[in-house]
């Protein structure tokens, strides 16, 4: 995880939120100001888990107005690999965390005529800052929150008093997962929809925005989409460097961070999984086999970034302006 500019932060205070979920709030250890950001960004905590250090990536929730601190939403993963069960039990407040700047790959339209934001569980987080961002600016928003249970529900209280008309779901007592389409149905055509949430919810939404044509949807994932998981090893191809002159090959079964990081090239990384948006790459030529779950549908089509992580080459050759 190559990083130049990483914060060291300390841990204030650690919240309660709701069963299986902790606030985590982080101050500069001198007071200064933090770098800012925007509703859906997220940073990167460095984690000692035993065994060595791991990064995670968690959304910031609280009000992007503020300056000197961040707060982050840690869900207790019951297939966590490590981080989020460390963080549970083993972090404390006065801690210090290798933290990086803020990112942002799933940025608030502020400009759209309505907005809807949708979150499931943990994916609550960068809901929340938009909904902060969204009332300091005064704009109606609408919102669906669901969670398995009434204890699980983290950060209701402050979405209800963010948005009036908040519509609380809750699997254990209506049955079942929302009826996401049913509820997009009734949102005016324009509509920015936001969603950030477990797989099926993501996979849901995706379907039912594109059967009503809601077409200015953006989702977050947690973790790979499935497709992307299973997608096969790409082929041999040809990796041109452009700014370093520098031509590579790229063999089949390793992948293309590992070909740029064996060559001696300083690329930014995190996740490894195409979530966190750390590797974005500007690409210059070449047609490119996206399986990152961070670019939307048209930034795909469009062509000209990628995630080195994941994504690889459909073709013969790839240009990069590295």
């Amino acid at each position: 995880m190559p990083q130049n500019d990483n914060l060291t932060l300390r841990v204030r205070n650690i919240g309660w939120e709701a069963d299986g979920v902790l606030s985590i709030e982080l101050v500069a250890p001198d007071g200064a100001a933090l770098p800012p950001f925007e509703a859906g960004a997220h940073v990167d905590l460095a984690l000692p888990v035993p065994g060595g250090t791991v990064s995670r990536s968690y959304s910031l929730c609280n009000d992007p107005r503020e300056t000197q601190r961040y707060v982050v939403g840690v869900g207790r993963d019951r297939a966590s690999r490590g981080g989020s069960r460390w963080v549970h039990e083993h972090l404390r407040a006065g801690a210090l965390l290798q933290v990086t700047p803020p990112r942002n790959h799933f940025r608030l339209n502020e400009a759209a005529p309505a907005v809807a934001l949708v979150a499931g569980g943990i994916g609550i987080t960068p809901i929340l800052a938009m909904a902060r961002r969204l009332h300091a600016l005064g704009k109606p928003v609408r919102a669906l929150v669901a969670a398995r249970t009434r204890e699980t529900a983290a950060f209701v209280d402050e979405m209800r008093a963010l948005v009036p008309g908040l519509t609380l779901h809750l699997d254990s007592e209506a049955g079942g997962p929302p009826d996401l389409r049913g509820w997009l149905a009734t949102l005016p055509h324009g509509a920015g929809v936001y969603c950030c949430g477990p797989a099926p919810m993501l996979d849901a939404f995706e379907r039912s925005c594109a059967d009503l044509g809601l077409t200015d949807a953006h989702i977050e994932r947690f973790t790979a989409a499935p497709a992307a998981a299973d997608a096969p090893p790409a082929g041999a191809y040809t990796l041109v460097l452009e700014r370093r002159g520098l031509t590579l090959e790229v063999n089949p079964g390793k992948g293309l961070l590992d070909t740029l990081l064996d060559a001696g090239v300083d690329v930014p990384y995190s996740c490894m999984e195409g979530v966190c948006g750390t590797c974005e790459t500007r690409v210059l030529e070449g047609e490119i086999d996206h399986r990152d779950g961070v670019l939307s549908a048209l930034e795909k089509q469009r062509g000209d970034v990628m995630m080195v992580c994941v994504s690889t080459c459909k073709g013969q050759r790839l240009v990069l302006d590295l």
